[in-house]
Parts: C-alpha cells; sequence; structure tokens
C-alpha cells in the first residue's frame, strides 16, 4: 500500500511529527510512506505549478494520504493553510475525491481539537474518506503505551484503506449565497476621542463586501481611521517554530522584514483593534495565519491585554464554530475584550449597516469603561495548559514565559495554597463522622453562597447608609 505523508511542519525532517511517521515506518515496513515536505517548499510549490503538479500526481497514485503536521496557534501552520488553499485554487480537488485520509497532529494539547476539526472538515470538503485523528502530545513517542496507541490508529487506518471501509461524514458543506453589500451615507458620526483605532484586512480590492464592510464601519468615525492592508507589510514567511523567541525574546526574522516592527508600533498601540477578513476553506486567509502565527514572537505572553476587538469577516462564519471558537479563544488568551462580530450573512445591506454602527459605538464604550469580559474555559483552561508546561519540560525553552509567570503571579498551583490545603484535610477528616457529614450535606448549599450573601449584605449597607447621610 502506497500512503502519501504531507509533511506541514516547517522544521522538514528536523519535527517531531515526522518522528511519529518514521515510527509507522519502521512498525508497518511493508508498506510504502512517502514523505512530502509541504511546509517547508510552500514558496517553491507556490510559484513553481510544476513543483505542485508533482505532488498532486503523487496524491493521485497513493492509496491513502495522510496529513501529518504540528499544530501552530490553534491550526495547521501558514504555509500548509497555504497548500491547503492552493489545492482549491488550482483545480487539485480532483485526485482528493474518494481517497482514505487520516490526521495526524502534535502538540502540547493546546487547541489540538480545533486544528483536528479543521483537517477533518476540509478532507469533508474534497470528497475524501476521513477515517480519524491521532493527537498525541509532542513527547508521547518515547511512552511504550503511546507507542502501542500509535500503532492501534495506523493499524485502523491501513484497514479502512484495504477494506473499502465506509466512513462519515462530520461536517455538512458549506451554502453560501451572500448578497451585494451596498451601504449607505453614515448620518450619525461618532467622536472617538483620543482613541487609537486600527483596522487589519487581507483585502484592499475595490468592490468586495469585506472592502465596502470595512469602509462602512471606517466612516462611522468623525476623524480618519488608520487602516493597513496585511499584503503591504513586508513579511518574509511565516513562524518556522525554532522557538529561538523563548530564550531571549529575540526572533529569528528580528530585522529581516517589517512585522516585528509593525507590531509593536502599530499593533500594540492600538487602543481599538478590527480584524477584517475573507473565509477561505474553513479559516481566514493564510495571510491571516502568518499573521496569527508570526505574532508568537511575543511567544505564550499576552500582547493586547485590555484592548477592544471587533472582527469583520466576509463568508459564511455562522456554518464554521470551530473558526468562531479559535477566534474566541485568541481574544481571551490576549487577554482583549471581542465586541462582537460582524459578516455578510444578512439578507439587506442596511442590516449590516446598523450592525456596523453598532459595532463602532460599542467598541468605543468598552474603551472608556476598559472593560474586558470573564474568560471562558478557552482563555482559562489555555493558560493553565501553558503555565504547567512552562513551569515543567519547556522551561529552559520558553526562558522569556518563565520570567513573566513568575512576575504576574501566574504559577498559581493549589499546591501553594497551604492554608487551604490544611482546611481541606481537617474537613475531610471530619466529614468521615456520620454526624458531621449529615450537617454539611444540610448546610452544603447555603455555605457554598455564604460568601456572595456577605457581598450583597454590605452593598445593602452603604445603600442604607447613604440614605440616611444624603
Amino acid at each position: 500500500m502506497k500512503i502519501a505523508v504531507l509533511n506541514g511542519s516547517p522544521k522538514g525532517k528536523k519535527s517531531a511529527t515526522m518522528h511519529y511517521v518514521h515510527y509507522i515506518q519502521k512498525k508497518f515496513p511493508h508498506h510504502e510512506l512517502n514523505i512530502i515536505d509541504i511546509s517547508q517548499r510552500i514558496n517553491r510549490i507556490e510559484k513553481d505549478e510544476k513543483a505542485f503538479r508533482e505532488i498532486i500526481n503523487n496524491i493521485s497514485s497513493s492509496d491513502g494520504v495522510l496529513w501529518a503536521t504540528p499544530v501552530y496557534v490553534t491550526l495547521v501552520p501558514s504555509q500548509y493553510k497555504r497548500f491547503i488553499e492552493l489545492i482549491f485554487e488550482r483545480d487539485g480537488k480532483s485526485v482528493f475525491k474518494n481517497k482514505y485520509a487520516a490526521v495526524l497532529v502534535t502538540s502540547i494539547h493546546f487547541f489540538d481539537h480545533t486544528a483536528c476539526n479543521y483537517l477533518n472538515a476540509v478532507c469533508d470538503d474534497l470528497g475524501m474518506n476521513y477515517v480519524g485523528a491521532f493527537s498525541p502530545d509532542m513527547y508521547d513517542l518515547i511512552r511504550r503505551k503511546e507507542q502501542e496507541r500509535l500503532v492501534g490508529f495506523t493499524e485502523d487506518f491501513f484497514s479502512a484503506v484495504e477494506n473499502g471501509r465506509v466512513t462519515s461524514k462530520h461536517f455538512a458543506p458549506i451554502i453560501y449565497n451572500p448578497i451585494s453589500y451596498e451601504p449607505k451615507e453614515v448620518e450619525n458620526r461618532l467622536d472617538p476621542g483620543e482613541k487609537k483605532i486600527l483596522v487589519l484586512t487581507d483585502d484592499s480590492q475595490p468592490g468586495t463586501n469585506l472592502t465596502k464592510m470595512v469602509d462602512r464601519f471606517k466612516r462611522s468615525y468623525l476623524r480618519s481611521v488608520e487602516s493597513v492592508a496585511l499584503s503591504d507589510i513586508d513579511i518574509k514567511g511565516g513562524c518556522l517554530g525554532c522557538c529561538q523567541c523563548g530564550l531571549d525574546g529575540v526572533c529569528t526574522y528580528d530585522g529581516k522584514d517589517e512585522f516585528i516592527d509593525f507590531y509593536n508600533s502599530k499593533v500594540k498601540n492600538a487602543d481599538i483593534l478590527v480584524f477584517a477578513g475573507e473565509i477561505r476553506d474553513r479559516y481566514l486567509s493564510w495571510k491571516w495565519k502568518q499573521f496569527f502565527d508570526r505574532r508568537f514572537f511575543h511567544t505564550h505572553i499576552p500582547s493586547l491585554t485590555g484592548k477592544q476587538i471587533g472582527f469583520i469577516i466576509s463568508g459564511p462564519l455562522r456554518r464554521i464554530p470551530n473558526l468562531r471558537q479559535i477566534l474566541d479563544a485568541y481574544s481571551e488568551w490576549e487577554q482583549a475584550n471581542l465586541v462582537d462580530y460582524i459578516t455578510d450573512e444578512y439578507e439587506d445591506s442596511s442590516e449590516i449597516d446598523d450592525l456596523l454602527q453598532s459595532l463602532a459605538e460599542r467598541l468605543v464604550e468598552c474603551a472608556d469603561r476598559h472593560y474586558v469580559k470573564p474568560e471562558t474555559f478557552l482563555g482559562h483552561g489555555g493558560r493553565k495548559i501553558f503555565r504547567d508546561d512552562i513551569w515543567g519540560r519547556l522551561r529552559v525553552a520558553f526562558q522569556v514565559d518563565h520570567q513573566y509567570y513568575k512576575k504576574h503571579g501566574l504559577y498559581d498551583f493549589p499546591q501553594s495554597r497551604y492554608k487551604m490545603r490544611f482546611f481541606n484535610w481537617k474537613m475531610m477528616l471530619f466529614t468521615k463522622i456520620p454526624a458531621v457529614r449529615k450537617i454539611f450535606s444540610e448546610r452544603c448549599m447555603d455555605e457554598m453562597i455564604r460568601p456572595h450573601r456577605n457581598v450583597i449584605s454590605k452593598m445593602d449597607q452603604v445603600s442604607n447608609s447613604m440614605q440616611v447621610n444624603p
């Protein structure tokens, strides 16, 4: 059997993901696994039609496809994302149809599920027979139990190919018929005061829905709003995964292109950020993915704390909840406040006008109040994953993160809370006594809300005091 392995790591052969593939090769020597470096060669693949066609022909002659990639910022690397776009742009879909597919992604389990969902959806859109995903920790390969699990996954994949197994579809086809958005004149323009507003967009072509939506948003304000197209920023390439920035905060691209200076001087200095993009396949464009990946020169340290964020999107965002979750998570672990998403998924232009005007107003109002909504699991849980790994096995590689986490009290392990540990130990002993256990069960709900009642009671006291002494 011949399997085309599409390597998504920019590191090429120096990739943890590829060592999982090498392990499969050693365990199943009677099958041919043909590894094709995608991300590392993306510039040539994009510019050289012959190089692209060689890959397509290789896939055509294979019995199955293994999408093998590390997770970069909740998805695949931007270079891999660009290759997926090229498949659709250059009529390469047909060779994937009815091919059996599996996904292998490596990470520290930070949003690996969204990367798997994305690749699963791409396989469904290409008409492939998707067998499943294997998402190990980057160091699971050194553990015997995980090796056995990898073998089981591989056997399931090969069995599906050999036996022509029927596979299910997990993601419905996207149906998207947008209106041609025609904005009206703005009647009531807002005064944003001294707030710095920056709009970043991946589309500067006149006449598109996205361009017209961005223009309408900008005209909501009395003064001009700065807008920058990602294509106008000199960005030499995507994140290479070298982790050089983890040691001293210096990116390997430092001084070689404009991205770092632009991010530090424009993005980080804005009070309000609006990200405008067009959906491509099941995500935004690869240019946006490159932006998010290259932001990693700040490693796992929040860089947009307290800022207001809005998204203006042309495309079927409502039909891609995985993308919505990714963008929600991005805002949360950046410690910013995501105000709203505005898309062109509406039936008339006036409704989009009203929504853009509302977004403009709410961004300013939230900035005035310095409001940031509470974290959900997306931000809170994600930060704890970083906390544990930076404290432990990744501390040497990410010394910049370690210093930041120490300084800002992010090493909030419950093991360090000795009073709480003693209280829990004492109460667990007491609750082994039947009479105490009965009292505890009866009072449990009241005790859980007692701190909240104290807060409300103090508010009542303050209110009564103000009425007595106006």
